[in-house]
């Protein structure tokens, strides 16, 4: 596994949080894989950077799929992990993500409402448009950034935080996330990443009430970089 410290992407960190740009193929927890967790990884950063005697507390207070790259919050202190668990319930984060597409959605804007439900099985979840026995209700909101010669460029907006939700919300419109075999898409990434990125939170810091707003940089890719190129009209 490619995790250690050297190539740990911190994007802001206080003596309350560390946030970090996870990098696709990391985990941020640890699984029946076994392999290292973005988690240790946080962990050892911290002990060492501020020579830690003991064991490190460090909360996760949320997760991102394995191929997803993005930002990642953890909690440094049991008082902000509390917090901010409060603060996803009431759905004070704003979290904005982007993913490159196959095909053009039929909308340049939409705000996309299904049903959920996640097989344990095969680990997938399948979108409903009416609510059936053990569902949950999702809701994004997505807007066209960038039309690409064979994708498209979408930010999407999370109102709920389901399994796998925008990755089986997109597929279900036809706008399949790039690489995303899993579903639906026609070919894998070299890398086993997907083209969808934790791009941009926004919250008010639980402990001492400053607006933290990050960015994460997009991973290096020829398609994520001609996402970012300026848009010749």
């Amino acid at each position: 596994m490619h995790s250690s410290k050297e190539n740990l992407l911190v994007l802001h960190e206080d003596n309350h949080l560390i946030i970090v740009n996870k990098r696709s193929g990391d985990i941020v927890q640890g699984d029946k894989t076994g392999d290292k967790p973005l988690s240790d990884v946080v962990k050892e950063y911290v002990k060492e950077k501020y020579n830690k005697p003991g064991a490190v507390f460090l909360g996760t207070v949320h997760r991102l799929d394995r191929p997803t790259s993005g930002i990642v919050i953890f909690a440094r202190t049991s008082k902000a992990l509390e917090r901010l668990n409060k603060m996803l319930r009431e759905k004070t984060i704003k979290k904005t993500y982007w993913a490159v597409v196959e095909k053009f959605p039929k909308k340049e804007k939409d705000s996309l409402v299904n049903f959920l439900k996640k097989n344990p099985k095969n680990n997938k979840s399948t979108a409903y448009s009416k609510e059936i026995d053990g569902s949950k209700k999702a809701i994004l909101h997505y807007q066209l950034l960038k039309k690409l010669d064979n994708y498209s460029l979408l930010e999407v907006d999370l109102e709920t935080g389901r399994h796998h939700q925008i990755r089986v919300q997109l597929s279900a419109i036809g706008s399949i996330i790039k690489g995303d075999l899993k579903y639906g898409a026609k070919r894998s990434n070299k890398s086993g990443s997907i083209h969808l990125h934790a791009r941009k939170i926004e919250f008010i810091h639980p402990v001492n009430k400053e607006l933290i707003k990050v960015i994460a940089p997009t991973p290096k890719d020829p398609i994520w970089d001609a996402c970012l190129q300026p848009t010749l009209t």
